[in-house]
């Protein structure tokens, strides 16, 4: 630190004369010298005039005071048009100023924002609910727009595609699917044979792990499986393509995206959950078999009253659900995934609410089939 700098301290003298107030900045203002010194309080108008002979060397510590001081006056005016007059300043002084205060200042740099009002929030998520039915409206309008080409032969995609996709459907998720569904199997036997043991009727634990899987735990839970594992590849995979800017190369070369990648897709989810919720109920009313082995049902006695209780309209309720079912977690999938945007936390936010929007949309179905069916009494 020099004798100079600490013989001119920073000093800046604020007078007011009439209607016009004057600043008059000197010393030397240094980031490693002694404060600034301040005379005079800082008025609400900007200075009409600016003394600076006795000014010496400076950095960025100056600029940063007058703007400071500029900038409360706008905001103590609330104007943000209005803007000070800089002539009497330094030439490289001024226009540093101009240009800081040219440049808006970011909306993300207001570390308190005002809160919003809650009729506000009400509304913009009102907004947004509406803009996410309108979405999925036409998604589900594109697919079965997609299907009808395919019917007539319109539609073209990768036979490949569609097989590779059937295959990590089907035949990659029986383990997942085996696990999870004799595990649901031995925990209806155990929880229907606590109740039923206290009155005698242990061999009506079949009836409770058929009817229970068939009508509901088989498919229900085989689709959450499916969402989770199947619905999640999809909009990651697609997420993926998207924000490569490989979809506006299929759109480029012309091919139809919702036919090349979406279509496939679908029908093979559709096709394959009937398959998986017929296993699943099998392997389930087998994990309810080997509880019911360990608790003195014979395992004869117990199929012959797994077959007695249950009929064929009972056995294809799941299985018709499961159709539909199948369709909303690829519509879910797949959409999320054409929706993703252009970077990769974009492609992960598209996974998550894949799997969200695809576990709800299953148990909404799922609901609504259980009113239909109690009202006709199926």
């Amino acid at each position: 630190m020099t004798t100079e700098v600490l013989q001119r301290p920073p000093l800046a003298v604020w007078t007011r004369n009439a209607d016009e107030c004057t600043l008059a900045v000197s010393g030397h203002w240094r980031r490693e010298g002694p404060r600034v010194e301040v005379t005079g309080a800082p008025p609400d108008q900007f200075p009409a005039h600016y003394e600076t002979g006795g000014l010496g060397d400076y950095d960025s510590t100056l600029p940063a005071y007058l703007l400071a001081c500029l900038q409360a006056i706008i905001d103590a005016a609330g104007d943000k048009s209005k803007r000070p007059v800089l002539g009497d300043l330094p030439d490289n002084l001024r226009g540093l100023l101009e240009l800081a205060l040219a440049v808006p200042e970011e909306g993300g740099n207001n570390l308190n924002p005002p809160p919003d009002k809650e009729i506000a929030k009400l509304g913009a998520e009102s907004i947004n609910v509406w803009k996410s039915a309108q979405e999925l409206v036409d998604f589900i309008g594109q697919a079965v727009l997609s299907f009808g080409r395919m019917l007539t032969g319109r539609a073209h995609f990768r036979p490949t595609d569609f097989w590779h996709t059937l295959q990590e459907c089907g035949i990659e998720a029986l383990p997942i699917v085996s696990l999870i569904s004799f595990l649901m199997g031995v925990i209806l036997a155990f929880v229907g044979n606590v109740q039923l043991s206290n009155f005698g009727a242990n061999l009506f634990v079949a009836d409770i792990v058929c009817i229970s899987m068939v009508r509901e735990m088989g498919v229900v839970m085989t689709a959450v499986i499916m969402s989770g594992r199947t619905g999640a590849a999809f909009a990651a995979l697609l997420g993926s393509m998207k924000a490569n800017e490989e979809i506006d190369a299929l759109r480029t070369f012309g091919f139809n995206p919702f036919d090349f990648l979406v279509l496939p897709r679908l029908l093979a989810l559709v096709l394959m959950m009937p398959i998986l919720t017929v296993y699943a109920n099998i392997v389930g009313i087998l994990g309810g078999m080997l509880v019911g082995y360990f608790v003195h049902i014979q395992p004869a006695l117990y199929w012959t009253e797994t077959i007695h209780s249950v009929d064929l309209t009972a056995l294809s309720l799941g299985v018709f659900k499961s159709v539909f079912f199948g369709a909303a977690i690829a519509i879910c999938g797949c959409m999320q995934g054409m929706g993703a945007g252009n970077s990769s936390s974009g492609v992960g936010q598209a996974t998550t609410r894949a799997v969200v929007a695809a576990i709800t949309s299953v148990i909404v179905i799922d609901s609504i089939f259980a009113v239909i069916f109690t009202l006709l009494d199926i």
